[in-house]
């Protein structure tokens, strides 16, 4: 396929552009570059004749018709968005530019694309969202595609207003658009500011692991390469109208998830002077509008597209601490770039991002 992905210097969008030039795909990578894109996470693939970017914004309407009447993509794979909650409490203007004026131009810009002529037969608009727009569960139940939007965050929020302008533009333009709704991600190349690669830098800087309040809040993790397959497989086969979850059917509570890194940083590293690493862990005040538990049911891609997660949590989590205990001059670079550690979730006062 030729596959125009948006964000795609991200954490989940690099994914798919690795795994999809791997597959053979010749894709375009259209990305802002804000704070969390990083061009290392495309490094494996730069030198691909399947690849090729364009620094761009989604909420450049123009500039988008324009790529897509260059290109002429059999998918748009649509994962720019701001996506980092706490910074969506801290300031939700930027989730509201790029999530939802951000997928109208890009909604808006494919509509004239596919009306053109010039789309090929088959041409998918996949846009990529979140289980958080469903909002929060009790101690029982799962999120299916029909399940209500109640989103609690101004980022949740942002995304569930983006998952219903496609919806719309494919039922009143007949714009052939297909949503997923994924649970969280783990892995690789993952910004520090998230739960997982802050547990990893704190433990390894022996400085205290902050968790949200008693560390009870409950996430169905998900391997981001497991994820990337299920998206790339959406794009070429998913039903336009259709919905999809794609969930790691891994439950976990973050302290259990925290106490589970800590134990494969003390085989890692038995000779460090904080083992054991649990030691470090640090409750801190619990932040506003905490959904308590989700969980993804996803039955529908299982049964309809024959997708599966394949990855354990367990084996996720040590491919996980292996690569960033391999890759620290990829964190250096960052750090380097103007981002602190205490905003990166590597100093004392930095709470772990909890889903």
């Amino acid at each position: 396929m030729k596959l125009l992905v948006t964000g795609g210097a991200g954490f989940i969008g690099s994914a798919v552009v690795r795994m999809g030039v791997a597959a053979g795909h010749d894709i375009l990578v259209v990305d802002k570059l804000t704070y969390a894109a990083n061009l290392d996470n495309l490094e494996p693939v730069a030198a691909s004749p399947l690849f090729r970017f364009e620094k761009a914004d989604i909420c450049d309407g123009a500039k988008m018709r324009a790529l897509l009447r260059a290109f002429r993509p059999d998918a748009v794979m649509n994962l720019a968005a701001e996506s980092h909650v706490d910074r969506s409490i801290d300031g939700p203007a930027d989730f509201i530019e790029t999530n939802i004026v951000g997928t109208f131009r890009l909604l808006e810009a494919a509509r004239d694309y596919a009306a053109s002529g010039e789309a090929p037969a088959g041409f998918r608009f996949h846009h990529i969202s979140t289980d958080e727009v469903f909002g929060a569960l009790g101690a029982t139940g799962e999120f299916v595609e029909t399940s209500p939007y109640r989103p609690n965050s101004p980022y949740s929020a942002s995304k569930a207003a983006s998952d219903m302008l496609a919806r719309a533009w494919g039922e009143t333009f007949k714009l052939p658009v297909v949503v997923s709704n994924c649970s969280n991600n783990y892995g690789p190349y993952q910004f520090p500011e998230k739960l997982i690669p802050t547990v990893i830098a704190s433990a390894l800087a022996g400085r205290p692991i902050p968790v949200y309040g008693k560390g009870e809040n409950v996430r169905d993790w998900l391997y981001v390469d497991d994820h990337a397959e299920a998206l790339l497989l959406i794009a070429e086969r998913g039903v336009p109208g259709e919905t999809y979850n794609v969930g790691g059917r891994a439950e976990r509570a973050n302290i259990d998830l925290v106490r589970m890194i800590c134990a494969i940083l003390d085989e890692r590293r038995p000779d460090a002077p904080s083992r054991p690493h649990e030691s470090l862990i640090a409750f801190v005040a619990d932040r506003p509008g905490h959904d308590l538990r989700y969980a993804v049911n996803c039955s529908k891609i299982e049964r309809e597209l024959g997708w599966r997660p394949k990855t354990p949590l367990e084996q996720g989590l040590a491919r996980t601490v292996d690569w960033y205990l391999e890759n620290q001059g990829w964190i250096e670079r960052i750090r380097a770039r103007g981002f602190d550690g205490e905003r990166l979730g590597l100093g004392e006062k930095a709470p772990a991002r909890a889903g």
